[in-house]
């Protein structure tokens, strides 16, 4: 068999032409650091590398999501552990206001107090996040979702509370739940003396002494005096109908029927009564004034001491709404910080998934390049030699 010189001169140039684009390419693939620098070095490990880098932006966007969330949450807890002071401060001068000694003008001065309080209350219940955003708007609202008015304090906002999901906790808190439900009363019912009463007369804020047989109506207790003798009925004002007549009344004992209790202490005069209604809800800032202005108008000390009370009683129970909502920012926050764990687990999975469909081993690179560097040199050697193959070379 014959094999022309041309022959082997294609021959040797093709392979010294293969091995240079060998070399080349994995000089360029050493520089990068990347097995795979286009689609076509693997098509396989391209797609792989793809996907790992989608759901790494796609991490990276939830992450600073979250980070915005857990900040407007950190200041909502923050807020809500100043305000839980300011009630603190307030209950402190209620109590105070009880003091037998002090008269009108005494429990006036405390009410102005009461009042810079509610206001600094009112204020941080607008507060907003680095971006303006009110924390307690709930689904959304203005920029500020409480408006004091002539007829109190409305939620302008719209109420609910966002749910967290696996990748983000709520970014603002549901308003209404935490400024605007507080149960007036002790819960179950609020008891009062009627404001038209004649004698000194007031009361604690009741109990339930037997649940099964709260009915929720309404009732009235009304008092007699006659040839010294002080008794007392009870009518249900819901039905119209008498629960108890002719009772005798002991100051500073129990009065009891269908399940409720409270103590009456003072004086009572033939007319005056006591208001039972079932407990509703109203806002915080209703029960602060509702205190303001018990304390400040009051004209008696048993007026004062029932404002007094009753202020106690409410002020306790928003406290404890104020406390509830703190600590679901704080669970929030512990969530924000397990999320965090888990994304950041996340990233390095998908980060080594990345690096295996495309990264270069580089031990490995740098042997393969050194040998195609030495196919290289064996293939330029090999067509030097067949340059030599010319009759020319032999003839002289």
């Amino acid at each position: 068999m014959r094999i022309a010189t041309a022959h082997t001169y294609d021959t040797s140039l093709d392979q010294l032409m293969r091995r240079q684009v060998d070399m080349a390419n994995q000089q360029e693939k050493l520089t990068s650091g990347k097995r795979v620098n286009r689609a076509s070095d693997d098509p396989t490990g391209a797609a792989q590398a793809e996907r790992a880098l989608t759901r790494l932006s796609r991490l990276d966007a939830d992450t600073r999501s979250l980070d915005s969330q857990r900040n407007a949450l950190t200041v909502a807890e923050s807020t809500l552990g100043e305000s839980t002071n300011l009630m603190q401060q307030f209950r402190d001068l209620v109590v105070s206001a009880g003091n037998t000694s002090f008269n009108s003008r005494d429990r006036a001065t405390i009410a102005q107090q009461l009042t810079g309080l509610r206001d600094r209350l009112f204020s941080l219940a607008n507060t907003t996040d680095s971006n303006g955003v009110p924390l307690f708007g709930g689904l959304g609202s203005a920029a500020a979702p409480f408006v004091d008015a002539t007829a109190g304090v409305t939620f302008q906002g719209i109420a609910g509370q966002r749910a967290s999901t696996l990748n983000s906790v709520p970014g603002a808190m549901d308003g209404e739940a935490v400024w605007m439900k507080v149960p007036t009363g002790n819960g179950v019912f609020t008891v009062a003396p009627n404001s038209t009463n004649a004698g000194a007369l007031w009361t604690d804020v009741g109990q339930v002494v037997s649940p099964a047989a709260v009915t929720g109506d309404s009732y009235s207790v009304s008092f007699s005096v006659a040839a010294g003798v002080t008794t007392y009925s009870v009518t249900n004002t819901t039905t119209a109908t008498a629960v108890a007549t002719g009772q005798p009344f002991v100051p500073g004992q129990a009065i009891s029927f269908d399940g409720l209790s409270t103590v009456v202490n003072g004086t009572p005069q033939t007319g005056d009564s006591i208001q039972f209604a079932p407990s509703t809800n109203q806002t915080l800032f209703k029960l602060l004034d509702d205190a303001i202005a018990g304390i400040g108008g009051a004209a008696s000390g048993a007026a004062a001491t029932q404002a007094v009370g009753t202020a106690l009683a409410q002020i306790d129970a928003g406290t404890d709404r104020l406390q509830a909502a703190r600590g679901q920012a704080g669970d929030w926050l512990n969530r924000a910080d397990n999320i965090t764990d888990a994304q950041a687990r996340q990233s390095v999975q998908l980060e080594t998934d990345r690096a295996r469909a495309e990264d270069l081993d580089m031990v490995k690179g740098i042997s393969d390049f050194q040998k195609y560097q030495t196919g290289y040199q064996a293939a330029l050697q090999s067509y030097a030699q067949v340059q030599k193959l010319s009759l020319f070379n032999f003839i002289n």
